[in-house]
């Protein structure tokens, strides 16, 4: 084989190699950003228990959304069991401080929000619908805008989009991202009557589909511990 043919064989088996480690650098990255337990409904709680796994599977396949988390639902992260959360504060739209406290007693789905996120606009008039619905004694869709502008930009949003069922509140201080470890905008998470995270939900949905329905229902259904 002549020379020129080799240097041009081992430039082409370089650009293969490169390209795949692009690949799998691509993959490491995308594993170091994203959440542990993303898509994942019966993923390990971040206990690090070793051989805690299979455990926290079957503790699970208990709980009333155990298998709901399908179609629209689908990238639901189901709890294995309710998670502790923070008390954390936010406005309502007079201005006065509210907590999660202030729902004890109501299934909750708390939805973080703001004017400058596109897949929020879109999945806003699915959660006004789940509320038109579903919204009462026994649920309410909480939906917190974290604009750092005052509220009359997240008013106007709510406006535009047709939400008139949810009501506003606000986060100016940017607090409640990082308290509830939010990764992404929008994200949702379902709290029992407790106050403990039961689900959660990264990214955008259809929150009025039949799938998103069934499994608030089974979240109201679930007799008060």
């Amino acid at each position: 084989m002549s020379e020129t043919k080799l240097r041009e064989r081992g430039a082409a088996i370089y650009l293969v190699a490169a390209g795949l480690a692009a690949i799998a650098g691509f993959g490491t990255v995308y594993l170091s950003f994203a959440p542990p337990d993303n898509g994942r409904p019966e993923a390990k709680e971040d206990s690090g228990a070793a051989g805690a796994g299979a455990a926290t599977s079957r503790e699970a396949a208990k709980g009333s959304l155990a298998g709901l988390n399908k179609g629209a639902m689908a990238p639901l992260l189901v709890r294995a069991s309710p998670l502790d959360l923070p008390d954390v504060n936010f406005n309502d739209a007079s201005g006065a401080t509210k907590s999660l406290a202030d729902w004890r007693g109501k299934i909750v789905l708390l939805n973080i929000w703001a004017t400058w996120c596109v897949p929020c606009r879109d999945e806003m008039p699915a959660l006004d619908r789940l509320e038109t619905e579903l919204g009462g004694d026994a649920f309410e869709v909480v939906a917190v805008n974290i604009d750092r502008k005052g509220p009359d930009k997240a008013k106007a949003f709510l406006q535009e989009t047709g939400a008139t069922h949810v009501a506003l509140y606000t986060d100016p201080s940017g607090k409640l991202f990082a308290a509830l470890k939010a990764v992404g905008m929008p994200t949702t998470l379902i709290i029992d009557r407790n106050g403990k995270e039961i689900a959660r939900l990264v990214g955008p949905a259809d929150w009025g589909s039949p799938e998103a329905k069934r499994v608030i229902e089974a979240a109201v259904a679930q007799p008060a511990s």
